[in-house]
């Protein structure tokens, strides 16, 4: 085969897919993180989005963010360590590690990056990183890029956790690295018990709070002031593409940290400065986040009408706490079908199947929004019961 007939390979692939009727990935919405989308000229009710909080449209946003594209133009054209760090850059990092409750932060053009560049400079050969098997693909990509031994322990398993803790070199470098909230099933990471831990085997901790942030916690500031453990973990990770409204991420730590990642990642130093208009957009939702507090307590509200809703019709729902509902399917096909039948219907959902899932767990993804009205999540219980019923799910 030569360079690219891998490509020609995977096409035949994809064709047969939709050929199936099963291909529901690149599908055009626009806008693409409002309740009410439209795709295919058709109206549609969006219930997968990470758009928790419904920031990206809400009017102070929007305003702050054409504020600075006015006053600062469209980018930086340049690595933040050169010429690319602006007042806002500067301002968003203390703002963020306010929130967060460390020392200091950095920001990264992107959250996969955030991840990729962390991991990568703060370990190095002859450390050990200790990774939840459900752990996104940007953790696994840091891990992969790092020199450090890895170690895989089962998905929020604190006895499995332990024992592979208990192998390691008690003299070695450990960190163990785990989402705050895993974006498949929405389960939240036992921070506490791996706390314990960490301090019985002299461990570092890092934590990926993509979507715990603006979702846990009683002023929505993530997993860690949902547990009460603000300021006990090493390194608190983020991205801004869930509730923050737009795209990038960050690191929380130590000041010395910090100033550590700012001058030996990569993907910090040699990338483009996030567009100044991205440091508005996400500290005007900070402030949001401060000021509406409504806002928080209406995901939590819609969230347990659509869990009860599902679990009322006959579902079987991955026990959670947050808005990411996992309605568990098992059969790959009856998953596709009633992706099918909800968008047909007038309802978005995204599919999920191996090797998202472990063989056999393959599940409908629901994410509710703040901005979702009732009487969206309404019409769609009434579209789940249709076609739960339809293909003998429910």
């Amino acid at each position: 085969m030569d360079l690219f007939g891998k490509c020609s390979e995977f096409n035949k692939m994809v064709e047969y897919i939709k050929s199936q009727n099963q291909f529901f990935y690149l599908r055009e919405i626009d806008p693409a993180a409002t309740p009410r989308v439209t795709m295919n000229g058709k109206e549609i009710i969006m219930l997968g989005s990470n758009n928790y909080l419904g920031l990206t449209s809400h009017p102070k946003v929007i305003e702050s963010t054409i504020n600075a594209i006015k006053e600062y133009g469209t980018g930086a054209c340049s690595s933040r360590v050169l010429t690319g760090t602006t007042s806002l850059h500067t301002r968003l990092e203390k703002k963020l590690a306010e929130f967060k409750g460390t020392e200091d932060a950095v920001i990264f053009s992107t959250g996969y990056m955030t991840m990729m560049g962390t991991i990568s400079a703060v370990t190095t050969a002859g450390d050990i990183i200790l990774s939840d098997e459900l752990n996104h693909a940007s953790i696994v990509e840091g891990c992969r890029l790092s020199k450090a031994k890895k170690m895989i322990y089962k998905h929020n398993d604190m006895e499995n956790l332990d024992e592979k803790l208990s192998q390691c070199d008690p003299s070695a470098n450990k960190i163990i690295i785990t989402d705050g909230v895993f974006s498949m099933k929405g389960t939240v990471a036992n921070l506490p018990e791996i706390k314990k831990l960490a301090n019985k085997y002299n461990a570092m901790i890092m934590v990926d709070d993509a979507h715990g942030t603006g979702v846990l916690g009683a002023r929505g500031r993530g997993t860690l002031e949902h547990f009460d453990m603000e300021g006990e973990i090493d390194l608190v990770c983020g991205t801004f593409s869930k509730s923050l409204g737009t795209i990038g991420g960050f690191t929380g730590s130590k000041k010395e940290i910090i100033t550590f990642l700012k001058l030996n990642s990569r993907p910090f130093i040699f990338t483009a400065s996030p567009p100044p208009s991205v440091a508005a957009t996400v500290l005007a939702c900070l402030e949001v986040i401060d000021e509406e507090p409504g806002l928080y307590s209406k995901l939590r509200e819609n969230t347990v009408f659509m869990k009860n809703g599902l679990k009322d019709m006959g579902f079987v729902l991955e026990e959670t706490i947050t808005p990411i509902i996992p309605i568990l399917v098992g059969d790959n096909e009856k998953t596709f079908k009633m992706t099918g039948m909800l968008e047909d219907e007038g309802v978005f959902v995204n599919p999920v199947v191996p090797p998202a899932v472990p063989k056999e767990s393959s599940l409908i993804r629901v994410s509710i929004m703040a901005s979702l009205a009732i009487k969206d999540l309404e019409f769609s219980l009434d579209k789940f019961k249709l076609a739960g019923k339809k293909l003998g799910i429910i």
